[in-house]
C-alpha cells in the first residue's frame, strides 16, 4: 500500500533500515565487494549504482533472458559484475568508459571476479563508441548511467539497436532532482524519457534519483 505522502515523494527509510535490508537481499560477494570499493581505492568518484539498484539489474536481466547487453558508462564495473553475471556464460557484455583510468581499473576488477572473458571495455565517449557496435546487435538491453546531457542521444541508439522485447534502463532519471529545471541537461534528460515512451512501453521507479525500464514495442 501507499498514501499521499509516499505518494508525493516522501520516503519511509533511512540509513540503518537500507543497511539491514541491504545486507538481507543484496549481500556481497567477495567479486561485489571488491568492484563496490574499487572507486575509494583507486580516487575514483564513488558514483555506481546502490546495492539494491545493482541487485535490480541482473535480476531483470535474467527475466528478460537477456545474453548480448550494452552498457553506457562502466566507472568500477560494479553494475557490470551484476550484467555479465546475469547474461551467463554464453553472453556478452560491451561497456563503455569515457576515462582511460577508469576502463583501466574495470578490466581489473573484471578479471578479479572472473568475468573478464564477458565483458569487452570499449574505452571512448558513448556518443562515438555506440556506433562501432552496432554490428554485434540487435541487442537484448541497454544500460545507461553515463553523462546525463547526451542521455537522450544513448536513448534513441537504443530504440534502433534493441530487438523487439529488448530492454532499456536507464539509471540517474530525476537528474538529481533538476529534471524539470532549465538547464540543457534537464532538457536532454526530459527528451530521454519522452522519447524512451514512444518507442518503449515504460515505467519510472521512484529509487533515489529514478530508474526508467522500457520494453521495446
Amino acid at each position: 500500500m501507499a498514501d499521499n505522502d509516499s505518494r508525493s515523494g516522501a520516503a519511509y527509510h533511512d540509513k540503518a533500515i537500507l543497511e539491514w535490508v541491504d545486507g538481507l537481499h543484496h549481500p556481497h560477494d567477495g567479486g561485489l565487494a571488491y568492484a563496490f570499493g574499487a572507486p575509494e581505492r583507486h580516487g575514483m568518484p564513488a558514483i555506481q549504482v546502490g546495492r539494491g539498484e545493482g541487485a535490480l539489474l541482473g535480476m531483470l536481466l535474467r527475466l528478460a533472458g537477456a545474453r548480448e547487453v550494452v552498457e553506457v558508462g562502466t566507472l568500477a564495473a560494479y553494475s557490470t559484475i551484476h550484467l555479465a553475471r546475469a547474461v551467463g556464460p554464453t553472453g556478452h557484455v560491451w561497456s563503455i568508459e569515457y576515462d582511460m583510468k577508469h576502463a583501466g581499473v574495470a578490466r581489473e576488477v573484471l578479471s578479479a571476479a572472473g568475468l573478464g572473458a564477458r565483458v569487452t571495455v570499449v574505452e571512448g565517449a558513448g556518443v562515438d563508441a555506440l556506433p562501432t557496435l552496432e554490428s554485434e546487435g540487435p541487442f537484448d538491453a541497454v544500460f545507461i548511467d553515463a553523462d546525463k546531457a547526451n542521455y537522450d542521444r544513448y536513448g534513441q541508439w537504443a530504440a534502433k539497436n534493441l530487438r523487439p522485447g529488448g530492454m532499456l534502463i536507464g539509471d540517474n532519471v530525476f537528474l538529481f532532482g533538476r529534471l524539470l529545471g532549465d538547464k540543457d541537461d534537464a532538457a536532454a534528460m526530459r527528451r530521454f524519457h519522452e522519447e524512451a515512451r514512444q518507442h518503449f512501453d515504460t515505467v519510472c521507479i521512484p529509487t533515489p534519483d529514478g530508474l526508467l525500464v522500457g520494453v521495446k514495442r
